[in-house]
């Protein structure tokens, strides 16, 4: 199965960054991320299995009336999305990176890529890569993580930053 664009009929061509959510499994975590990729051009890549129904209501409402505004293509597996992608530099977030998000230089095209929200990224694809595996910065010893949807925002808007908030104002 090819990857699909599902949710919308926008491209992904001129998106500044791309986002992807591996596996996600709270809906109004990825509705916020799909609002976010709205307000900042971002493309979303959701990869299966999804833990909701792309018609899931909590979805929909978490991303408000917004969906119009987002490329969203959703790819069968992982396998599926690294293939599609694989012209594509990605940067791995995970809370067992060692190199933090704001030691990384980040390029128009880039994808950001997430894990499930109570697993993260498999181990193995991390290895596969390690320099482009990044972490945000916690305080020790006081919670296995942040929120994905927030992590998505502080690394997309870091990236951002530094291309020069391309088409925002």
């Amino acid at each position: 199965m090819q990857p699909q664009d599902r949710l919308s009929g926008r491209s992904a061509g001129d998106a500044p960054l791309q986002i992807a959510l591996v596996e996600p499994e709270i809906p109004p975590n990825t509705g916020n991320v799909a609002r976010l990729c709205a307000a900042t051009g971002c493309a979303l890549h959701l990869v299966e299995p999804l833990g909701f129904s792309i018609d899931d209501r909590e979805l929909k409402r978490a991303g408000l009336d917004y969906w119009e505004h987002v490329s969203i293509t959703l790819h069968p597996s992982l396998d599926a999305f690294l293939s599609a992608t694989s012209d594509s530099r990605r940067w791995y977030f995970s809370t067992r990176a060692s190199l933090s998000y704001a030691n990384a230089y980040f390029h128009r095209g880039d994808i950001l890529v997430f894990g499930k929200e109570t697993k993260g990224l498999p181990d193995e694809l991390l290895a596969r890569d390690p320099e482009h595996c990044l972490r945000i910065p916690m305080r020790p010893g006081t919670v296995r993580s942040i929120n994905l949807s927030t992590a998505v925002g502080v690394a997309t808007y870091a990236a951002l930053a530094q291309l020069g908030f391309p088409g925002l104002q």
